[in-house]
This record gives structure tokens, sequence and C-alpha cells, in this order.
């Protein structure tokens, strides 16, 4: 009496197929679960026997053993509780036997409701990869499992009802594939900031290229309104774009049943109280930290020296590479991480460091010791440092409305779409992933452009990674003007935002 029934699990954010076997045997009534199960896998024994009773079904009595195959990876979740019981119950013979091309996940209530999970996505993507052509799945993750654009979608209520439709009795709708609606978000507009059209340029070309930024200025003079606007000239999300982080808030658990599909870019802004574990992720059964979560969109970290310096230097790995990589006892998993990092500060504690007014308090070495908070790799890593000075009482008190977000997001999906040209829209890569064969590629500098790239690099002290950011940042300024080759006009606007001295 043995029998494997298929389903699914996560690791990081990629799914990997299991089956799930049972064998009972004579014996002293047990129910033992292994194939390294974790403890909420190991609770499902009670849940599972009291589902069955409650839906009707007779449980066994004899020696009932669960092996979680490959039993040499570790499983963590829930949702092994409706493959476990239906092999129980097909070990016995009280459920028809489903085909080998099916598949099931959920958890179970004690009166035999099938809950849902998180993770489903994932798990859906390796059911199609194993060759699964049925998927059976709780009701309320059956629309986020049709993303996957694999198996035939089951969405199932109850143990009831599941075994009713495998012994033919009654037939399940398979779940239409979920088609989105396309709303744009409610956010804040660029045309609410007055003045400080040096910073809206500087953030319209760093929208468009995904580089990092550093504002710098006094309380008040917009550093957080314009870092707060940046969603709304963000650039859409291709198709894959959009599944890669919707894995991610899968996992997680953060979609919505109305909402399976994460459509705009993620703007995360976590407060500097933020742990290393909860910035990086991580934990006795790893999750995704806010660094993943802000994966192809916004990492925001308003008055950055106030982050303890570790947690920040956590960020350099994944600024440079584009993933996490989590190590534990348990395993190791890694969670893409290719955000875009923008970051704000004042130029010192009390703020007003160099202000014309002279309102600053704090002494030479306070200023330096406040600076020296954020790390000079850490800086090395962001593409443009901006100064934003307070606005004039004239920008204040005229009503004119700035350009609106709309316009400016014309350009920015326009130099968008010449990358996805230039690399390929598969790739996902934007010119701030730029690497060096790209670079040597599409960052061709004529005589005038490379003479005053020679002078910036002995004038300001750039090192080699300075001088790959200015040509990044130079060749998104050029796209954006719609222009094949970089020109001096485009360095020069791009070594600007190198220019102030940290």
């Amino acid at each position: 009496m043995i029998c494997s029934i298929n389903s699914a699990s996560v690791n990081g954010i990629r799914g990997t197929a299991i089956s799930v076997e049972c064998y009972i045997s004579n014996g002293l009534p047990s129910f033992d679960i292994v194939g390294l199960p974790d403890l909420a896998i190991k609770e499902a024994r009670e849940r599972v026997r009291a589902a069955a009773k409650t839906s009707g079904l007779r449980f066994p009595t004899g020696r009932i053993t669960v092996n979680l195959a490959p039993a040499n990876v570790r499983k963590i979740g829930t949702h092994f509780d409706l493959p476990i019981l239906l092999s129980i119950m097909c070990a016995c013979g009280a459920v028809k036997r489903p085909s080998s091309t099916c598949a099931f996940i959920g958890e179970l209530s004690l009166d035999g409701q099938i809950r849902p999970v998180s993770g489903i996505l994932p798990m859906a993507i390796a059911a199609k990869y194993a060759g699964i052509q049925t998927l059976y799945v709780p009701t309320k993750n059956a629309a986020e499992a049709t993303l996957s654009s694999g198996a035939a979608i089951i969405p199932v209520n109850s143990v009831a009802e599941l075994v009713s439709a495998l012994s033919g009795e009654t037939e399940l709708e398979e779940e239409p594939i979920w088609v989105p609606e396309r709303r744009e978000p409610i956010s804040l507009d660029f045309k609410d900031v007055m003045g400080q059209e040096n910073a809206k340029r500087a953030m319209e070309v760093a929208a468009a290229g995904s580089h990092n930024v550093l504002l710098i200025g006094p309380p008040g003079s917009g550093k957080s309104m314009l870092s707060k606007r940046l969603p709304s000239i963000l650039p859409d999300m291709t198709r894959a774009e959009s599944l890669e982080v919707t894995q991610i808030y899968s996992v997680l658990g953060k979609l919505s049943e109305d909402e399976p599909l994460v459509m705009h870019r993620p703007f995360r802004s976590p407060h500097h109280t933020i742990s290393n574990m909860g910035l990086a992720g991580g934990g006795t059964n790893p999750r995704p930290g806010e660094i993943s979560m802000a994966h192809k969109g916004v990492l925001f970290l308003d008055e950055l020296p106030e982050f303890k310096k570790d947690t920040l230097d956590l960020m350099r790995q994944p600024l440079e590479d584009g993933n996490v990589t989590i190590t534990r006892v348990s395993g190791t998993v890694s969670y893409p991480a290719e955000f875009m990092l923008v970051c704000a500060m004042n130029p010192c504690k009390c703020g007003w460091y160099g202000d014309p007014s002279g309102r600053c308090t704090c002494s030479q070495f306070s200023v330096d010791t406040y600076r020296s908070r954020i790390s000079g790799p850490l800086l090395d890593r962001i593409d443009i440092i901006l100064e934003v000075p307070a606005v004039p009482y004239e920008n204040l008190q005229s009503r004119r409305e700035g350009e609106p977000s709309a316009e400016i997001k014309k350009r920015v999906n326009f130099a968008r779409n010449m990358q996805n040209r230039r690399f390929g829209e598969s790739s996902g890569m934007c010119n701030a992933r730029m690497g060096p064969n790209e670079l040597r590629q599409y960052c061709v500098l004529d005589d005038v452009s490379a003479d005053l790239m020679r002078r910036a690099f002995d004038v300001f002290g750039l090192t080699a990674r300075s001088y790959d950011k200015i040509l990044r940042v130079a060749r998104t300024i050029a796209d954006l003007e719609g222009c094949r080759d970089i020109n001096s006009g485009h360095i020069a606007e791009a070594i600007q935002y190198r220019t102030v001295n940290l």
C-alpha cells in the first residue's frame, strides 16, 4: 500500500518539485513524516487527521509513514497538508488515485476547508517545468497560479469537494488566466515641486537608467519630496520584470486575491532603525529583506547617516551583483536585489552646514564625524551625488505648476525602450547594470569627450568605478535625447553629478 502524490516547495524564491510518498503497513498505530520537514509540516499530522474525519473519510489505523522526496532538501510550510492527506487516502484505497500528471498544494483547516498559502507562483512555475498538466490549488490562490502560464489550474475549496471530483461524481472548473486591468497608481506628482530644476533633471536621468542617487541639502529643501515622487516617473515594467517581482511578494504572502501580479515598480522606505536581517533578509527560515522587496524598483533611505554603519555596508555587494546570498546551517538561498538606491541626508547634524545664513552650530570635527558614517566604498557605488539647496522665496511664491510627472515619464519610457532594444528586453538590463563589454561597445568617446574625462579624472581624483559610472550616466543622458553616440555635452552633465565633495 504505497502511493505517491506530486506537490512543490519553495527554496528562496525558486520552486522545487516534490513527491509526497505514503506507505501504510500493519503494526501499532503511528504517523511519521520524514524527509527534512520543519515544525509546521510535522504538525500537519493533527490537521490531516482532523480534516479527514470531518470530511467523512475513514482515517487508517495502521503504521503510516510519509516521505517528502527528495529527502535531502529541507521542506518548509503548511502547503503539504493537502498532498499528505491525499497520499494517505489513496494508499489505503479510500480515494481514487489521481493521474501522475496532477499536483496538489494547500493547507488544511480542521473542518476540511483548504486555506490559501504563500509562494504559490514559484511553486506553479516549478510544477510547469516538472511536466505537471493539472495543478489543484486553494481557490484564493488560483488567480495567482494562472500567472505561471503552465498547467491547468483547478481551484478547490474543501477536501470533500476534491474527493468528489477525483471519484468522478462532480467536475471542477478550470480557473481562467487572470488578466490585469491597467490602472495607474495614485502617486505624488513632480508638478508640486517648486524650483529645484537641476534636482528634477537628475531624478529623470536616474529613473531612465536606474542609477543610484544621493541628495544632500538642508532641512526643507525638498529631498524627501523629490524622492517620494520618483515612482511617478519610473518606466513601465515588462511582463518578465513583473513576474520576477511577484515571486518575491508571493513568498512573503503580500499579494492580494484581487491583484495577484505586481504591475508597478516597488518603492520601499525602511526606517533607520531597521536591523541587518530586516534589510538584507534572513532568519531561521530565510525570508527576503527590504533590498529584495525593492527589486526592479526603489529603495529610499531617508536620513542616511542615521542608519547603522554595518547595516549600510551590507548593501555594497548587492549593489554590485544584483542579488543577495544568505547562508545558514540549514542551507544557502539567493534573492534577487536589482534595486535603485535613493538616499537623502543633511550636510551636518544640525542640517545647516554651508548655509549663507550662518545658522550651523557644528564644529568641523562634528561635520566630519557625521559624514564619516557613510563609507567611501558605498559612496563609490552611487552614480549621482547632488546638492539640493534651499528653495528661494520667489519659487515658493510662484503659483505656476512645474512639469507634470506624466510628461517626464514619457521621456523616461523612451530612454528605457532604447535600452531594451540595445540589450534585449528579455535581459532586463539597463544602463546602470552595464558591464565592461557593454561599456566598450556602447560608450565610445570622441577625442573631445575623452579629453574632458581625462581632466575630470585628474581634478576630482576619480576612481575606476567612478569613471565607469560617469560613462553609464552619460549613456543614459544620450538616450534621453535619442542620440546614438555620447558627446561632450553628455559627459559634462554626467561629471557634474560626481563633483560633490564628501
